[in-house]
C-alpha cells in the first residue's frame, strides 16, 4: 500500500519552538477556532494561533518569517531537487525513478505527499520502482516547506511507519523538520480559513499549469 503524510497528523508532541507572537497566551481557556491541521499540538499554542487569526495578522507572520518562493515549477526540477536531497543523505537507499506534482493527492487521498512502490516485471523478475508525488500546492511555497515534504517521502525509503526512527531520519535531513512541519500547518490553517495563496503565481502561469494537468 502508499504510505503518505496523512491529515490530521497522529498524536504527537510539539518539540519545543514557539510561535513568536506577542499576545499573551490565554492558558485558561481552548481555541474558538477548530484549527483542524493542528490537533496534536498543545493547547496553549493552539490559543496564540487563534489569537493571531482574530488579530488578521496570521498571513502576515507567514510572509515575514518566509518572504520568498522557490522557483521549481515543473516535475523535471522537482525530480532533479529530491535527486539531490536523495545523494546527499540516502545515496544507498532504493532508487526513485519518478517525483512529480499531483493536484489530486491533497484532494483525494487527504495527504500531502505520496511514496509508492510500483511492482513491474523485467523479463522474469519482478522489480519495485519507487515513485514521489508531491501535493501541487508546494509548486508555490517557500522552499523550506517543500525541502520538508521531500525529506519526508524520502524518509520512507528507509521506513515505513511513521514512529520515533523516521522523524529520526526525518530530523537527520532537516534539522528544522518539525517547526518547518508545524509552519506549513499553519499556511494549511490559512488557506482552510479562505486566505489567499501567499506565494502564488500569477494567474497566466497558473492558468498554463491548469491547462497542462488536463490534457
Amino acid at each position: 500500500m502508499p504510505v503518505a503524510l496523512f491529515l490530521p497528523p497522529p498524536v504527537r508532541r510539539f518539540t519545543g519552538q514557539r510561535l513568536p507572537v506577542t499576545a499573551a497566551p490565554c492558558y485558561d481557556c481552548r481555541p474558538m477556532h477548530k484549527l483542524p491541521y493542528l490537533t496534536a499540538y498543545p493547547d496553549t499554542l493552539r490559543t496564540q494561533v487563534g489569537q493571531l487569526i482574530d488579530a488578521g495578522r496570521l498571513g502576515d507572520t507567514l510572509l515575514q518569517r518566509y518572504p520568498d518562493a522557490h522557483g521549481i515549477r515543473t516535475d523535471k526540477a522537482l525530480y532533479a531537487y529530491v535527486q539531490d536531497l536523495k545523494d546527499d543523505y540516502l545515496r544507498q537507499a532504493d532508487p526513485v525513478t519518478k517525483v512529480a506534482f499531483d493536484s489530486k493527492i491533497h484532494v483525494v487521498q487527504h495527504a500531502l505527499g505520496l511514496h509508492t512502490a510500483v511492482s513491474r516485471v523485467q523479463g522474469k523478475r519482478l522489480k519495485a520502482k519507487r515513485e514521489i508525488r508531491v501535493a501541487s500546492v508546494f509548486r508555490d511555497t517557500p522552499l523550506p516547506f517543500l525541502r520538508m515534504i521531500a525529506v519526508h517521502e524520502l524518509a520512507h525509503l528507509k521506513e515505513k511507519e511513521h514512529d520515533k526512527a523516521f522523524y529520526k531520519l526525518c530530523c537527520w535531513m532537516e534539522p528544522h523538520y518539525h517547526q518547518l512541519e508545524f509552519d506549513l500547518r499553519l499556511y494549511l490553517t490559512w488557506l482552510d480559513l479562505g486566505g489567499r495563496r501567499l506565494w502564488g503565481a500569477p494567474a497566466a502561469d497558473v492558468a498554463i499549469e491548469q491547462q497542462g494537468l488536463s490534457d
